[in-house]
Formats: C-alpha cells, sequence, structure tokens
C-alpha cells in the first residue's frame, strides 16, 4: 500500500524518543513489508492539517498516526470520511484505541505490527456528526477534564497527576442535571451525575475501553444523582472493571442514542475523545458498523471472528 506516517512530536512518549531514529525505523520497517512508506514529523499543531491534505491525494491507500489519543481520533475522523485505512501508533497517555485494536503499548513494537498486518473493519461513532473512536460523556467526566485542564503540566506523568487532582475535586463536587434520552425503543426523562455513550460496550478493564469493537452496538451508560460516597464508589468498581455491577448505573446497548437537556446552563461542557467541547441542547449520536478501516496484526481479524462464534455457543 501506498502510506504517510505523521508523527506527533508533542504526544507523550514521543516527546522523550529520538524523533530522527524513529522516522527512521518507521521507514525501514514498512518498505521491508513491501509498502511504500514515509514518515514525517510534526508539531502538535501541524499534524492535523497535513494528514488533512494527505487523506485527500488520489495516491493515499491509508495513514499510520502517532500520537496522543486527540491526534488518533483526529486521524481516525479523517481516515473514516476519506474512505482510507488507519494505523495506530500509541504515543499518549491512555492509548485507548490502541488497546481496543490490541496494537502494541511499545512504540517500537508496533511498527513491526502494523507494516506486516492487515486491514479490518472496525465501528465508528458520531454525536451531530462529529466522529469519535471511545466515548462521548457529560457530567462527571467532563467536570473532571475541566478541573485538569485547569491545573499545568508537561510530561505524561504530570497529567496523571493533574488527573489525579482533578478526579479528586469531582468526587467532593459531583454535578446532577436533567436529560431525557430515547434509545432502543425506550424514552425516559431523569435526572443524573453522569452520561456516557461509548464505541461499542466497554470491557471489563479499570480504563474502560471496548474490548471488541466490531459489535455492532454503541454503550449507552447513566449514573443517578450521587452524593460523594456514591461517587468513590463508582471509581472503585470502574478500577476493579465492574461499572455494570454498580447499583447506580443503568447500562443499555442501542445502535442510536438521542439526547435532550432541557435546563442546559450555558457554560456546560461535554468529553469526546478526551476534547473538552460546548454541549449542545440535543445530541444525536449513532453508530456506524465496519465504516473504519484500520491496520490491525496479521490474523486478528480472524481471531476475533472464531471467538465470536464460540460466545453464543458458551
Amino acid at each position: 500500500m501506498k502510506l504517510v506516517g505523521f508523527f506527533n512530536r508533542d504526544g507523550g512518549t514521543f516527546r522523550t524518543t529520538d524523533m530522527l531514529a524513529y522516522e527512521k525505523r518507521a521507514e525501514e520497517a514498512f518498505r521491508d513489508a513491501g509498502h511504500d512508506f514515509d514518515a514525517i514529523v510534526f508539531s502538535g499543531k501541524e499534524i492535523i492539517p497535513a494528514m488533512e491534505r494527505a487523506a485527500k491525494r488520489d495516491d493515499i491507500d491509508g495513514i499510520v498516526a502517532g500520537g496522543g489519543d486527540g491526534t488518533i481520533s483526529a486521524a481516525a475522523s479523517i481516515a473514516w470520511k476519506n474512505g482510507i485505512a488507519l494505523g495506530v501508533v500509541p504515543a499518549g497517555t491512555m492509548n485507548l484505541f490502541a488497546r481496543s485494536l490490541r496494537v502494541p503499548l511499545d512504540i517500537w513494537q508496533a511498527l513491526d505490527v502494523l507494516a506486516s498486518g492487515e486491514i479490518d473493519n472496525v465501528d465508528i461513532a458520531s454525536a451531530n456528526g462529529r466522529p469519535f473512536i471511545h466515548q462521548f460523556s457529560a457530567g462527571l467526566h467532563a467536570r473532571m477534564v475541566r478541573y485538569r485542564n485547569a491545573y499545568s503540566y508537561r510530561s505524561r506523568l504530570g497529567k496523571i497527576r493533574a488527573s489525579t487532582k482533578a478526579a479528586l475535586g469531582v468526587v467532593f463536587n459531583p454535578p446532577e442535571f436533567e436529560v431525557e434520552f430515547e434509545a432502543a425503543g425506550m424514552r425516559e426523562r431523569r435526572w443524573v451525575s453522569a452520561i456516557s455513550v461509548s464505541n461499542n460496550p466497554f470491557g471489563e478493564n479499570a480504563l474502560l475501553y471496548a474490548d471488541n469493537l466490531r459489535t455492532g452496538e454503541l454503550g449507552f451508560y447513566t449514573a443517578n444523582p450521587l452524593k460523594p460516597l456514591g461517587v468513590a464508589r463508582l471509581a472503585i468498581d470502574m478500577l476493579r472493571g465492574k461499572v455494570r455491577e454498580n447499583a447506580d448505573v443503568m447500562v443499555m446497548h442501542p445502535a442510536e442514542v438521542h439526547l435532550h437537556f432541557p435546563k442546559l446552563r450555558s457554560k456546560a461542557n461535554c468529553v469526546m475523545d478526551g476534547e473538552l467541547l460546548p454541549l449542545e441542547r440535543n445530541v444525536s449520536i449513532r453508530l456506524h458498523p465496519g465504516e473504519l478501516k484500520v491496520l490491525v496484526k496479521q490474523g486478528l481479524a480472524a481471531q476475533v471472528d472464531e471467538a465470536e462464534r464460540r460466545e453464543p455457543a458458551a
């Protein structure tokens, strides 16, 4: 394939990486595997426009993006809109999409796996037409991200510390708001402290990422109005990978979710793939099954198919 690699030198792991050496190794790995490949290192401000320009070229089969979750989310959006393949090099803090795709979290090993990999089709979701690969959320998560953004940090460890401080702040000051939702034939109005809609249901893991990106379903989660103790219990269940067992959490797996916030505050926020954004009064979230082409480990798609066939029998 004709591929172009875009590596965000401002993203997580890349900040402490010899990017000239990494660029050279990437080109060697993909060219040795038979691809026509060029790698380019960009700053965080430059990388998205560069990917957009490349994706519009007629001679491009795909892009390989390296950076944090924000860079990967933008790359997935670009690849989906232009019908090209995406390879993910996990150089961020959480690397949630890479974990779902089972790409090695070591940035050097990821190159060899992607270069010798195969194309698979996975699901992608959108909220009011804006694509996302991980989740849309409002309430607890949005408040935590807002608190975290108020702290200054320059490293992966600094971001983790800021997130910890922000999480503690939310525990003692949880939000509560009203929402109307329509999903899977159900229409309801309720007060909640949190809403999350994920691209495929979360697996049983502490980081809350999907184990399978080909189920054709959203994960729709709401949490009842919570006091500090309830938020702490929810946090513990999240760390245990047992969110579904929390008595305050409602879980559904629809293909579409329509949200309406009747008493929306002017400065209300949501989070999409880690980015804090203004929350709109009406939000329509849809899944687009199998519409995103991704590079995965050779043979992985067949393994997932086999696992899916065994599940109903089990």
